[in-house]
């Protein structure tokens, strides 16, 4: 068996390995590295593209490694919907011909990225409901388990093969108090302890933290404690989060239906993910929330709501400080709106450490506070697990091999220093790997 860690393995995002069992590949995961797409953006539209150039910034995985074997490629699977696990197959699926499956959410959302492309290949999207499992080839086997992140129908992929399993675990949070959705599939987690997981791919970006991952619960508590806390009276209140993140939204909208303002989401993204989710009746938020994507009518709401912003709550895209979302339009007074001494903006996030969104955010914050606006930061919890959550997993899972991924060595390092602990060494059954080298076990 071969595991190829095509993307995500000297970064954190473009997520893509690829498994070879004798003369068949299975793709997990096609990401795009957003601070390459940000960057670009400020040039022109990473859209007009093409592949050889977006590889060449570093915004898509290199597929170099398995391009003439693309026609062994038996399936493309999707373990959940975030941008740097899906969003580099409009610019990558044409060059494969095989299934893409992932859960309904997944789909639906990667339906929405084929569509801004003007791609139509809904004859090869496959939905796979968590905890199902279904045939791929006559000698592989693809299943899902159900699993907690920061989005809608995460799965555990586990890849059924001859020589064993592979386990993909990109992303994951062992979360016991969800806000949406179940808790992990602990039972047949532990099942798959038998001794027949052969790989185990571990989303080890949080390694480095010697705890346990807080629950999504805990995020709620401190967003009540903000949203129901703070004098607001009259006052603006503008949360941004990840527009993937509904349980988070879930949250928002349940506070400020408390404090009886009309809750309003602005932007594309947000229109997007909730939308999805509304469409596959995973949530029922519109009758309780307006969502307005498109620039123009952005425009016309913000000019109405200035003139009586006590009586709102709005959510909006930006939570990066990316230059073009509406925040930051906000900020800089782009838009129809004007901020006051005193209003309050949540950030329901923590900044991404990289260069990029490091300087888009201080310049974000230096733009509200210079009008005077209260600012609330890292009102959040991550949706990737810590130290702790990485030694439950694999103590259940018990593989016989690791290969730490999403992100550098120094993201990784802490799953090197468990695995001394319970006996695995680096090199014989740990494998650290950079993108572009193949691993055989």
């Amino acid at each position: 068996m071969e595991i190829m860690t095509i993307g995500g393995y000297s970064e954190v995002g473009k997520n893509m390995t690829a498994v070879k069992v004798k003369d068949e590949i299975v793709i997990f995961d096609m990401g795009l590295y957003l601070p390459s797409i940000l960057r670009f953006q400020e040039e022109g539209d990473p859209r007009d593209l093409s592949k050889k150039e977006l590889i060449k910034i570093g915004a898509i995985p290199d597929d170099t490694v398995i391009e003439k074997e693309s026609s062994k490629v038996k399936a493309i699977i999707l373990g959940h919907g975030h941008l740097d696990h899906i969003g580099a197959l409009p610019f990558m699926v044409l060059n494969y011909s095989c299934p893409v499956i992932g859960t309904p959410y997944t789909i639906g959302i990667l339906k929405t990225l084929l569509n801004d492309k003007k791609i139509n290949i809904d004859h090869r999207l496959k939905e796979l409901n968590t905890n199902s499992l279904i045939k791929i080839s006559d000698k592989l086997s693809l299943e899902f388990v159900n699993i907690t992140h920061s989005t809608l129908q995460t799965s555990i992929t586990v890849l059924h093969t001859p020589e064993g399993k592979v386990v993909y675990t990109n992303d994951f949070k062992l979360d016991n108090h969800p806000v949406v959705g179940k808790k992990p599939n602990y039972e047949k987690i532990k099942e798959l302890g038998d001794g027949s997981v052969k790989v185990l791919i571990l989303d080890s970006l949080n390694s480095i933290f010697q705890m346990k991952t807080p629950s999504e619960k805990v995020a709620r508590e401190m967003l009540k404690d903000v949203v129901l806390g703070v004098n607001t009276e009259k006052k603006a209140i503008v949360v941004t989060t990840f527009s993937s993140h509904i349980a988070r939204l879930k949250s928002i909208i349940d506070f400020g239906t408390h404090l009886n303002r009309k809750i309003i989401f602005l932007g594309r993204s947000l229109e997007k993910y909730v939308g999805t989710a509304e469409k596959l009746k995973l949530i029922n938020f519109k009758e309780k929330i307006e969502i307005i994507g498109f620039r123009e009518n952005v425009k016309k709401r913000l000019k109405r709501i200035m003139k009586d912003k006590g009586k709102y709550l709005i959510v909006c895209t930006g939570n990066q400080g990316e230059p073009d979302a509406v925040l930051a339009r906000m900020a800089r007074k782009d838009l129809p709106w004007k901020f006051e001494s005193g209003d309050i903006v949540i950030f329901s996030c923590r900044t991404i450490p990289t260069v990029e969104t490091i300087a888009n955010r201080e310049e974000l914050e230096k733009n509200l506070r210079k009008s005077g606006v209260r600012v609330f930061k890292d009102i959040h919890v991550s949706g990737h697990a810590s130290l702790e959550d990485h030694r439950d997993m694999i103590e259940m899972i018990k593989p016989q091999h690791i290969i730490p991924s999403h992100g550098d060595f120094e993201k990784v390092r802490g799953i090197l220093e468990l695995g001394k602990e319970i006996k695995y060494k680096e090199g014989k059954n740990i494998h650290c790997a950079e993108n572009g080298e193949i691993i055989k076990v």
